[in-house]
């Protein structure tokens, strides 16, 4: 008897026999597609859609994303392109692509993945080994902009229908795509679409995922269920109306880079990372003894960590301690100086005293930190350090944009069916990782429908995602395309309503007790309406 996921074929029942049989037949077809798989990837990438050169790149985003349209078309699928609702006679902006196959079987469950099709700037003289829009394979590694982010992972959906319809395979699950062309640019008008579909093309939509992170290390998967949220800030101090001569001026007037480097230097604790503003830490929630063990058996490298991001000294927070580097990158919150404006920076000397000159900083958020409560706080502080100074010159704070953390159950039905099809591509459980960065759209999907985001990561930690050489390993694109493919037929075996369907509302049908539970209240799963 042959062994086949720990199991024989002599004691298989027969809808296991299928399943097999079902998975053998993927496999086998992706991995003869290779080749076909690199060749559009190929194509795609050679269309430089990069969001923030507009308006000058918006005919190759569109045609980036009519690409997609003809290959969505082509594969029977249902496809518009959305006019973005933040666009203007002043200001054009790329459609939102709306696309979806299945029969619409409303017994079927629904899944929802997003995807961006645009990209950063990229150029030779940056650095790059090949030229950054023409895919060039080396040691198995796809190079080129958009490789790995996101056109690589994104398009990869559509590969896992083509599949199904060549092998005669029934989608198990409807499937609905959310293209964007503006993610590196800031999602101008997406989440105002999510907002005005909710009720409309996403209304029967059970699970999203979304393909747009990468994984801890460079050999194990993981799924992501947290994302820090952002505060981002402008510090401005003016002292005068124009730049005065430090020669004649100098020793005589209030400085306004003074007042900034000291009320910067107020802001974080150099050595330890201290957040330094009174009442940020109040609402970070509890690390609780189930996330915490989740720590432990993670596959992360404190060493290899500093080496691939060109730490040169390898020193890292927290003395290098695993769980204590992992907690301070996703479990806390920080707060980053990032840059100076209005102040002299080029070669050379230039001794001037500079008029207004602005600094940046931000916070990146954790549950249950609120951006308006810490816009308020580091307002206070800021006040309160200025006026220790006595400076005449004037000084103003901006928080320019926020966004809540968001954090997800990874005992959620999604991930655990994300989690079954890893084990069956990869033969190991997935780690469960959180990110220190923010994906805006998972707050808004959710909020905005209450069904569950998966973060579903395709790409390795090394795949340089913004910098030069880019990359996407060979193996990633074909591993991760079978576990998409595995991830629908585990979707389909959860039992239970729609998800969707379901009407509860929590407060009124969950104790005080029972909402304290991390993930207590899932639609369709943990809740009690009658449907």
């Amino acid at each position: 008897a042959i062994n086949i996921d720990n199991k024989t074929i002599d004691n298989m029942s027969k809808e296991e026999e299928e399943e097999m049989n079902i998975k053998n037949k993927l496999f086998e077809y992706i991995d003869a597609h290779q080749t076909s798989y690199i060749d559009r990837l190929a194509e795609a990438v050679a269309i430089p859609s990069i969001s923030a050169e507009l308006p000058d790149s918006l005919p190759d985003i569109n045609r980036m994303m009519e690409w997609t349209v003809n290959h969505i078309q082509r594969l029977g699928g249902k496809v518009e392109t959305r006019q973005n609702p933040a666009a203007t006679t002043e200001r054009a902006l790329p459609p939102i692509l709306l696309g979806e196959f299945g029969n619409g079987d409303p017994q079927k469950k629904t899944v929802c993945v997003y995807g961006h099709l645009d990209v950063q700037p990229a150029a030779l003289e940056d650095g790059w080994d090949s030229d950054p829009f023409v895919l060039t394979e080396r040691d198995g590694q796809l190079f080129a902009r958009g490789s790995t982010d996101d056109k690589g992972p994104a398009l990869a959906w559509l590969w896992v229908v083509e599949a199904h319809q060549n092998l005669g395979l029934e989608l198990p699950v409807n499937i609905k795509i959310i293209y964007e062309g503006l993610e590196e640019d800031g999602s101008d008008g997406l989440v105002e679409t999510i907002q005005m579909e909710a009720n409309k093309f996403l209304k029967n939509v059970d699970f999203f995922c979304i393909s747009d992170n990468y994984w801890l290390g460079k050999n194990k998967p993981c799924l992501t269920y947290g994302l820090r949220g952002l505060a981002y800030f402008v510090l401005t101090v003016q002292g005068c109306q124009n730049d005065l001569h430090s020669g004649v001026l100098g020793g005589s007037v209030h400085e306004a880079m003074t007042d900034l480097i000291k009320l910067m230097s107020t802001l974080v604790e150099s050595g330890t990372g201290k957040i330094l503003v009174e009442g940020v830490m109040d609402d970070v929630a509890p690390l609780t003894a189930e996330e915490e063990a989740l720590y432990e058996s993670i596959d992360f490298d404190p060493e290899a960590f500093a080496q691939e991001n060109k730490i040169t000294h390898g020193k890292l927070l927290h003395n290098n301690d695993k769980k204590g580097v992992l907690l301070g990158r996703w479990k806390y919150p920080t707060l980053s100086l990032h840059g100076l404006e209005g102040a002299f920076s080029g070669a050379g000397a230039k001794t001037v005293i500079p008029a207004t000159v602005k600094g940046k900083f931000s916070l990146r958020l954790v549950p249950d930190q609120d951006p308006e409560k810490i816009n308020a706080l580091v307002q206070d502080h800021l006040q309160k350090e200025f006026s220790k100074l006595s400076s005449p010159n004037a000084m103003s704070v901006n928080m320019l944009h926020g966004s809540k953390a968001w954090l997800s159950s990874p005992k959620h039905p999604n991930y655990q069916a994300a989690a079954a099809a890893i084990q069956k591509v990869f033969g190991m459980e997935p780690d469960y990782t959180r990110e220190g960065g923010s994906i805006p759209i998972t707050n808004a999907m959710e909020d905005a429908t209450g069904m569950n985001v998966l973060l579903l990561p395709i790409g390795a930690c090394d795949d340089m995602a913004h910098s030069q050489n880019e990359k996407f390993n060979i193996s990633n694109l074909m591993n991760g395309t079978k576990v998409m493919a595995l991830y629908l037929h585990e979707l389909a075996k959860i039992e239970g309503p729609k998800p969707s369907d379901c009407r509860c509302q929590p407060l009124l049908t969950l104790t005080d007790e029972e909402l304290m539970i991390p993930g207590a209240f899932m639609k369709g799963f943990r809740c009690k309406c009658v449907m």
